[in-house]
């Protein structure tokens, strides 16, 4: 895992913790228990996790704190998981969120 920081000048130095692994669009990665799944595909070089819902365009992380739905993937079968809030754990099985419904518009029109 050589995307990782160890030592972060401000953060200081990451503590031991416990190695997990999970999968990604059927291939296998190891990142850090209850680290943010965001977190760990980024440690592992994997940028891209979805695609935009209308031009096709590479989605991934972007605000890194639950506001802009950009790193929305597919967790254990359930879609539209946003993947900087959700703690990584042992055997996740992760897949790019595909063509997503766009996160309000769409659900107002659902549910209006």
């Amino acid at each position: 895992m050589s995307e990782r920081i160890y030592d972060h000048p401000v953060l200081g130095a990451l503590k031991e913790n416990e190695y997990v692994t999970f999968s990604f669009n059927d291939e296998e990665y190891k990142g850090l228990k209850d680290e943010s799944l965001a977190a760990a595909l980024l440690a592992n070089g994997i940028r891209t996790l979805r695609h935009h819902e209308e031009t096709g365009r590479p989605r991934g992380v972007y605000c890194n704190i639950g506001h802009c739905f950009e790193c929305r993937v597919k967790v254990n079968g359930k879609s539209g998981v946003r993947a900087c809030l959700t703690p990584l754990k042992e055997g996740m099985v992760v897949e790019s969120g595909g063509k997503l419904p766009t996160p309000v518009r769409d659900w107002r029109a659902e549910n209006e």
